[in-house]
């Protein structure tokens, strides 16, 4: 399974269970008249961001041995330390563990 098909699997679950899941676009890509676009998003901004009764879970989605940079780990400690519910998932199973605490 890609990371595109796990972020999607994820995505439909938590939703099934009641919780709203934003899919977060992070980087910088060349526009056809050559332009650069920035998402506007700082680098390391977690891929999905749920939020249920309130509460708002940051989730960094790897496939198989994906690794996680810096700037994400920085990211979900920062987001720990705020109170909310953050990890990295290898899959559905971890992602309802870290959004259910």
């Amino acid at each position: 399974m890609t990371e595109h098909d796990l972020q999607n699997t994820i995505r439909l679950e938590l939703s099934k269970m009641g919780y709203v899941v934003f899919r977060a676009n992070v980087g910088k890509f060349k526009m056809g008249d050559g332009r650069w676009f920035d998402t506007g998003l700082p680098k390391g901004f977690a891929d999905l961001f749920c939020i249920k009764d309130g509460k708002v879970s940051f989730l960094e989605v790897k496939a198989g041995k994906g690794k996680t940079s810096k700037e994400q780990l920085n990211f979900i400690e920062q987001m720990k330390m705020r109170g909310c519910a953050a990890g990295v998932v290898y899959s559905v199973e971890e992602a309802k563990k870290v959004v259910e605490g």
